[in-house]
């Protein structure tokens, strides 16, 4: 794969000090893209438009959205963590494609990539909250993705689990022994997917090379099996 696949592109990262956020930044420069970070956490309703309106042009929107995921039992979810889950990673997620589509429909070219997680394909305990948010993230691009594809506008996303990142599995929970005996026992690779080999796969989806997927969720999850 050329390491200049993504030249002259400009990509505007999400919560770019979080989840996947600097790895992608990194490995797109690498790639010839000039990258506008933004972290932002978008909760104001007004946030995703400013943001866009500042950065001018966006051939790329990557939708890294991330916030601690809730563990709390389903019978004690409350309408708080429900509304405050949702406002972190929904609601910002359909305003950025507001704020960018026109734009990218006119010029009919562009990329959107969402940054997802695999809690919406697969059940997991005490992830109710959470696990709802991050299945709308991936229903919205399912639908939004086929609707704009007329328009040569690329939408899709990748649902992750056990992939190496700040947010989800900081260096305390990875050098845990009991956590490293649940990636044996649970990931048939037996280790994190590396954060660069999910920031690589990033920038191919976001590529001419990727232009054949639309509305496409692809699972990273180091083997484990989504069902």
């Amino acid at each position: 794969m050329s390491n200049q696949i993504l030249l002259g592109k400009r990509v505007l990262v999400t919560h770019a000090d979080a989840f996947m956020g600097p790895i992608l930044c990194e490995v797109f420069v690498n790639h010839g893209a000039t990258v506008i970070p933004s972290s932002d956490p978008l909760v104001s309703a007004d946030a995703p438009d400013a943001i866009v309106a500042a950065v001018g042009r966006v051939d790329i929107l990557v939708a890294n959205l991330a916030i601690p995921a809730p563990t709390t039992a389903a019978t004690e979810v409350s309408d708080q963590e429900w509304n405050d889950t949702f406002s972190a990673l929904v609601h910002p997620l359909q305003r950025l494609f507001r704020a960018v589509l026109p734009p990218m429909i006119g010029r009919r070219s562009g990329k959107i990539l969402v940054m997802g997680s695999a809690s919406a394909l697969r059940g997991m305990k005490h992830t109710s909250t959470y696990s709802a948010a991050r299945g709308a993230q991936l229903a919205y691009v399912q639908a939004v993705g086929v609707e704009v594809a007329p328009h040569n506008v690329h939408v899709n996303a990748i649902a992750q689990n056990f992939v190496d990142n700040p947010t989800y599995f900081p260096l305390d929970v990875q050098s845990n022994p009991r956590f490293q005996e649940r990636l044996k026992r649970e990931v048939p690779l037996g280790r994190l997917v590396a954060a660069r080999e999910d920031a690589e796969f990033a920038a191919y989806l976001c590529s001419e090379s990727a232009n054949c997927f639309v509305g496409q969720v692809f699972p990273v999850c180091g083997g484990w099996v989504v069902r």
